[in-house]
């Protein structure tokens, strides 16, 4: 699934793709809003992890979870 994060005071996004699901990237967006985790902290497909201090959060943009398509479309 491919996710963008936008950070505050910052003119650049994070976008990676990641193996979690779309109801567990949710949950971590939700604990770090609410204020039971001081970051959120997501890993992408690669194993890469990214830490995002809660307060600087812009926004996060969930993609789908569909597979990528391999070939002609007939």
């Amino acid at each position: 699934m491919d996710l963008r994060i936008g950070i505050q005071n910052s003119p650049r996004e994070l976008a990676f793709e990641t193996s979690q699901t779309a109801a567990e990237v949710e949950q971590a967006v939700a604990a770090a809003l609410s204020g039971q985790a001081p970051v959120l902290r997501l890993t992408d497909a690669k194993g890469t992890v990214y830490v995002v201090p809660a307060a600087a959060l812009a926004y996060v943009e969930i993609g789908t979870e569909e597979a990528r398509r391999i070939g002609f479309v007939g």
